[in-house]
């Protein structure tokens, strides 16, 4: 969560998205969407978005370091990064774990 719905927060949100060359924005009918996205690169539609819901939602039931308020959450980035990466590997591309680990 980076903030309330204000241009500001969506303005800051696009700047960290730069890197990562990001072609189309599937969103809601929001208003800062269609005042700070190019019409060509935004679509409004509920079928990707829900799409990308239900990854989070798997995410943070099968990964509990994703929840606050558990023993398993830890203070080190690095090592969310890590166990993240291994859970998004392991759950949607069915990498084996073993196949992971060795390549390090």
């Amino acid at each position: 969560m980076f903030g309330k719905r204000k241009d500001e927060v969506f303005i800051k949100f696009k700047e960290l998205l730069k890197p990562f060359d990001i072609t189309n924005f599937y969103t809601d009918d929001w208003g800062s969407y269609q005042r700070y996205l190019h019409e060509t690169e935004h679509i409004i539609c509920k079928n990707n978005t829900q799409t990308i819901e239900r990854k989070n939602l798997v995410l943070r039931t099968r990964v509990k370091r994703l929840s606050r308020k558990t023993i398993c959450y830890s203070k080190s980035v690095e090592i969310h990064d890590i166990v993240i990466g291994l859970a998004i590997n392991l759950i949607f591309f069915n990498t084996p774990l073993h196949f992971l680990v060795s390549h390090f």
